[in-house]
């Protein structure tokens, strides 16, 4: 059987909720390209494009999608810009504490992801 990915989704729900929110209008740019924000965006409502060299690779509506987890992991710029395409909202996650935190599994397992990101990072989407 498989595991889900989030066990408990009330209480992801729950803790979520405690994130401020940040609201965004169509066409108003949500992260930059180039840009380190060390911000987690997590979609609570809405739709939202993601652009890499002026084109559209991606259109995401789906609430909980997560967006900035590569910068914030690899300490690196942001890779694409995200637009909202109608009025959005995310739960506002600070990357800094949310790192520091947690059990020593986590911790320990980081390091050995940033490097399999840094390793991946360089794929192409074209």
């Amino acid at each position: 059987m498989p595991i889900p990915l989030i066990p408990d989704i009330a209480l992801f729900q729950r803790k979520l909720a405690g994130f401020p929110l940040a609201t965004y209008q169509a066409d108003e740019c949500v992260l930059t390209a180039g840009s380190k924000t060390g911000r987690l965006l997590i979609v609570k409502e809405g739709a939202v494009e993601v652009v890499r060299e002026g084109v559209q690779i991606a259109k995401v509506t789906e609430p909980g999608a997560v967006f900035g987890e590569l910068s914030v992991l690899l300490d690196q710029p942001h890779t694409a810009d995200l637009r909202a395409l109608e009025a959005s909202w995310f739960h506002v996650a600070d990357a800094a504490a949310l790192l520091s935190t947690g059990r020593n599994s986590r911790r320990a397992s980081l390091p050995a992801t940033k490097r399999l990101l840094a390793l991946t990072s360089s794929v192409s989407f074209r």
